[in-house]
């Protein structure tokens, strides 16, 4: 029977795991910074946003709903909507190999779109606890310390600096294309895609929230359907 695998070693490879995507939270989370910055946010907002929320398409969001001044319900429908898909995220995320409740909660906590990318394409007998709590602190800290950087670099920095804002979409554009190699589900994205696009045409103010929602519901039609013919014999 083999042995157990040191914590050490799981450690290092939960570190090795975070060099890819992880590693691309690094100019995402100076980008971030700087445009916090940038908005009319002191400095220190930026650890704050990143500890509070971190999530980072929501605190790009947040950045301008809130520089904004807009209203509590639209905050609340867009936070909802966006962060919605971190449920499904937590039927797959391999949160039985913690043992402990703290290293739990935190994880639960922790669990954002890279760090799901990262376990998603690892085999599930793999994950240990120590290699997947290594992820979502590394992670963090790949997030939470640019950010600091990033808006103290925002504060010496000319106002009106365009540009920034295109990081986030750059970088869920790196892992649409990885979650399409790893699942080979093309229709996923490209649904997404006409959706946006649809919503922008249609609501051009309301576009985020109508997307969202067009996306959902198309998503749930297709499985629908999909159960549906499934069950039908052959």
């Amino acid at each position: 029977m083999p042995s157990a695998p040191s914590t050490s070693a799981e450690i290092r490879k939960g570190l090795a795991d975070c060099s890819t995507v992880g590693l691309g939270l690094v100019p995402l989370g100076l980008a971030f910074g700087v445009l916090l910055t940038q908005a009319g946010f002191a400095w220190w907002w930026a650890p704050v946003f990143s500890v509070v929320i971190y999530a980072g398409s929501m605190e790009f969001l947040a950045i301008g709903l809130l520089a904004a001044v807009t209203p509590l319900y639209s905050l609340a429908a867009a936070a909802f909507l966006v962060n919605f898909r971190h449920v499904f995220y937590g039927l797959s995320f391999p949160l039985e190999a913690i043992r402990s409740r703290l290293g739990r909660l935190y994880s639960v906590y922790a669990l954002t779109d890279e760090v799901y990318a990262i376990t998603a394409t690892k085999r599930r007998s793999e994950m240990t606890g120590p290699r997947t709590l290594t992820i979502a602190i590394t992670c963090q800290t790949l997030w939470v310390v640019p950010g600091v950087v990033g808006a103290l670099i925002g504060t010496a920095l000319p106002e009106g600096l365009d540009g920034l804002q295109f990081a986030l979409t750059a970088l869920f554009a790196v892992l649409a294309v990885d979650a399409w190699r790893a699942s080979g589900d093309l229709p996923a994205p490209v649904i997404g895609l006409v959706c946006g696009l649809v919503a922008a045409w249609l609501a051009p103010d309301q576009m985020l929230i109508v997307g969202l929602c067009a996306f959902v519901v198309v998503l749930i039609a297709r499985y629908a359907w999909a159960a549906r013919e499934g069950r039908e014999p052959t």
